[in-house]
């Protein structure tokens, strides 16, 4: 069964992976999986970019999103005479043919990784570059067009140590659909802030930050430009953010990850 590992911290944005999947697919037909997608309105190999926190801590993600490739697949259900199936492989295919008009087929994936071709009334997605693997090709245009090697494209079983080695996961496990595109480092929310010594005026550095909630301990210490963080903490959870320094009265504050929290300047005063 065909993968792919997504790594969020080596992804800089650059949209190869996009405009590759776009040479492939636009004006080029690979039958009997796909035909020509159209040259605006999909994306088969979608790259989000996700914004969190406010100024002026802001931080970027960029997401690329094809095909999940489910195990289960929800499109494949409600399709109607095999025109969703899945190859053994594991690659899921609409077939160009026989899924003329079915709209519900773009309708029924949760991911929104399936598309209308409105001149062909037939819903697209992305194939793993289904064609090429057949003629012997090791990986789809997206992953060889990949500059930092954010894409890790294998045999499940294969990968299998990757996975465990990187804690990848998946793209909302909830739907229950066992999808074939792992994740590493997917955005969560993160508490950050900046510590001053307001008798001097000057940025706080190596003060002891204790984060505490849900049945859990972090620590830190400030940076030189007096900066903290914890990253990836679940959402809508409460914390209580700890600020220690020997010299200076300690201070406490309640968080709550509904959206990603930054305490902005925070001034420590002297004993």
């Amino acid at each position: 069964m065909k993968a792919i590992i997504v790594d969020i911290a080596k992804c800089n944005g650059c949209f190869n992976c996009q405009i590759a999947c776009k040479d492939e697919h636009v004006d080029n037909e690979w039958p009997p999986y796909t035909k020509s997608q159209p040259d605006t309105g999909h994306f088969w190999m979608h790259l989000a970019e996700i914004e969190r926190g406010r100024y002026p801590k802001v931080k970027i993600a960029y997401i690329p999103k094809p095909c999940m490739q489910c195990q289960e697949p929800d499109c494949m259900k409600v399709a109607k005479d095999g025109a969703v199936y899945k190859r053994k492989d594991g690659i899921v295919i609409i077939d160009p043919e026989k899924s003329k008009g079915q709209k519900e087929i773009v309708e029924a994936c949760p991911y929104g990784c399936i598309y209308w071709n409105n001149e062909l009334e037939i819903p697209q997605k992305c194939t793993f570059c289904a064609h090429l693997l057949d003629r012997g090709w090791k990986e789809p245009r997206c992953v060889e067009a990949c500059p930092t090697g954010a894409l890790i494209f294998g045999e499940h079983d294969e990968l299998k140590g990757s996975i465990a080695d990187k804690k990848t996961e998946i793209m909302h496990p909830e739907y229950g659909l066992k999808p074939s595109v792992y994740y590493v480092g997917l955005p969560k929310r993160f508490v950050a802030g900046s510590v001053l010594f307001g008798d001097i005026n000057e940025c706080a550095e190596n003060v002891s930050i204790i984060l505490k909630g849900q049945g859990d301990e972090q620590t830190a210490k400030t940076d030189n430009y007096g900066d903290f963080e914890f990253e990836g903490l679940p959402s809508d959870k409460e914390y209580t953010v700890k600020i220690e320094h020997g010299d200076y009265a300690p201070l406490a504050f309640d968080v709550q990850t509904k959206s990603n929290v930054y305490l902005g300047n925070i001034i420590l005063k002297r004993k």
